[in-house]
């Protein structure tokens, strides 16, 4: 028969100890009431004697969640010492099930230096505070002994002290990690041993922190060696470096079964999510884009070997499902290591079907684009898309830019135009570094054409959020200004630089202007255009 795995979360308390991740009451509640929903066994709501605020927390939650039947047991902490268990033991009272959890640390570094104390001294305490916790709890509910400092202590006092608290009422004996030190054969045979001396007499937990990137695998390690429970925390929260990750964990075992003699747990994995993403919000803790099972890019494929296995057949690179864990499906990112596959699926996706040849040509440019921001997102293919739906003839080429700009003074641009196999070049003064190259262009205009166009309307966007996001620039143009109803011609140019951006946009408008105006022979100017200071409309 399938072991299940009691699952133990500690995010209201050893979470909560994550620095940065005080919590109120009714937040604290609102975060019990998901982990409810979860299915987890166990909550552990916090240790009431700290303060009034963490005993009414467990109250509340003992009244709000553990309440009502078929709740998970509520549990709080208790030094051994018993005014903290008295407060403890009322805390919890009004829930249907309690799990009173008494802790003392056991290691010789701890005993002398923290608690100043003897191992004989430990023993008394573990003795009459678990047994103090059994009299309050009654024989129905869990009274739960953690050694501190477990995977430190001498071993053989560590199974006298796990034998006394069994002795003394204890029905959970948990194993703490307290500092990230096993490493997970270690950790594996020291449950071991735990588990031989009280496994029949008791349930045997683990409590592992990651000081050395280790919780999850020392938790997985412990499950193997016949622990029944595992204490864990949403996207790892704890002390320094935090602990196992509930998340990590049941999809552990709900992914690799046959690791862990088909061992299962009552967690509806597909809350994972929303649980993950609650208790970031309320902490204001991100979650690392990295992160296993509930990180941003946990679902993401950006690699162009990566798209193209997975489109071809998710399980390539895919472990187990993004609706597994509450996600609706897996996303293509597109950046510099993208393929053509990803690419084209991406575009399918918001709704954009193009020919063989017009994809190439879109590839390249967001290939291109990637090279020079983090991410290409669906804002940004959207208006590549748009600026090929609107074809500009290249007849005035842009060669090279430049400008500069001091606090306090004019700008100045300058650039290089080719037209009619010849390059004409031409410098400016503006205010400002998009006016000063607009007016550069404009010098060079007048060698091309005869004239100046009439600049009717300029604006800017922001595609897409963030530092790196491109900026669409939209120039609107008149060939004349003694026209009744002047032909407006208008450009767009695209460009992580919002200068660039707006230059692009700039010759993008020339050249449909030059296109309408054109002659056969290219060395004939264009009808000359009324001069004007593009300024006015910036």
């Amino acid at each position: 028969m399938a072991r299940r795995i009691r699952i133990f979360d500690t995010t209201l308390r050893d979470g909560e100890q994550t620095p940065g991740a005080s919590l109120t009451v009714d937040e604290k509640v609102s975060v019990a009431k998901q982990l409810a929903r979860l299915g987890v066994d166990v909550i552990e709501a916090g240790f009431p004697a700290a303060s009034p605020g963490e005993a009414e927390a467990v109250k509340r939650i003992a009244t709000e969640v553990g309440g009502a039947k078929g709740a998970p047991a509520i549990a709080c902490l208790a030094r051994c010492v018993p005014a903290d268990v008295t407060a403890a033991a009322a805390a919890l009272a009004p829930a249907r099930r309690r799990q009173l959890h008494v802790f003392i640390a056991t290691s010789d570094i701890h005993i002398t230096h923290k608690l100043r104390s003897s191992r004989e001294e430990v023993l008394e305490r573990i003795r009459s505070c678990v047994a103090q916790a059994r009299r309050l709890v009654g024989p129905d509910h869990d009274v739960e002994f953690s050694a501190e400092d477990a995977s430190r202590t001498e071993i053989e006092f560590l199974l006298t002290a796990f034998d006394a608290a069994v002795e003394a009422g204890a029905s959970v004996i948990n194993v703490p990690d307290t500092v990230g030190y096993a490493e997970p054969k270690e950790f594996a045979a020291l449950v071991r041993q735990v588990v031989r001396l009280v496994g029949r007499r008791a349930i045997v937990s683990t409590h592992c922190h990651n000081d050395l990137g280790l919780a999850t695998a020392n938790t997985l390690a412990g499950i193997g060696a016949g622990a029944r429970q595992v204490e864990v925390t949403v996207n790892g929260l704890g002390e320094r470096a935090g602990n196992a990750s509930i998340e990590e964990v049941v999809m552990a075992l709900r992914t690799r079964p046959g690791r862990f003699g088909g061992a299962t747990t009552n967690v509806k994995t597909e809350q994972l999510t929303a649980s993950s993403r609650l208790v970031s919000y309320l902490t204001g803790i991100a979650v690392q884009p990295n992160k296993a099972i509930v990180g941003a890019n946990a679902f993401a494929h950006e690699s162009g070997i990566h798209q193209d296995g997975y489109l071809k057949n998710a399980l390539t690179y895919e472990i187990m499902t993004p609706e597994s864990v509450g996600l609706s499906g897996s996303t293509l990112t597109l950046g510099k290591l993208s393929g053509r596959a990803g690419f084209d699926e991406r575009l399918r996706a918001i709704g954009v079907s193009v020919d063989p040849d017009e994809l190439d040509r879109l590839y390249a440019e967001a290939i291109s684009l990637a090279d020079r921001k983090k991410q290409v997102t669906d804002a940004d293919l959207m208006a590549l898309v748009e600026q090929h739906a609107d074809p500009v003839p290249q007849l005035v080429e842009l060669e090279h830019w430049a400008t500069a700009s001091r606090g306090g003074e004019s700008s100045s641009g300058n650039v290089s135009l080719f037209y009619g196999g010849q390059t004409f070049r031409a410098f400016s003064g503006g205010n400002g570094p998009v006016d000063a190259l607009l007016s550069a262009v404009d010098n060079a205009l007048e060698q091309i054409m005869g004239g100046r166009p009439r600049l009717v309307d300029y604006g800017l966007r922001s595609i897409g959020s963030g530092e790196d996001a491109q900026g669409e620039a939209t120039v609107k143009i008149a060939a004349s200004a003694g026209d009744e109803v002047p032909m407006v011609f208008t450009g767009h140019g695209l460009s992580t630089n919002v200068v660039e951006a707006s230059l692009r946009a700039y010759l993008a408008a020339v050249n449909k202007l030059l296109a309408e105006h054109a002659t056969a022979d290219p060395a004939q100017p264009v009808r000359p255009a009324v001069t004007a200071s593009t300024e006015d409309a910036m």
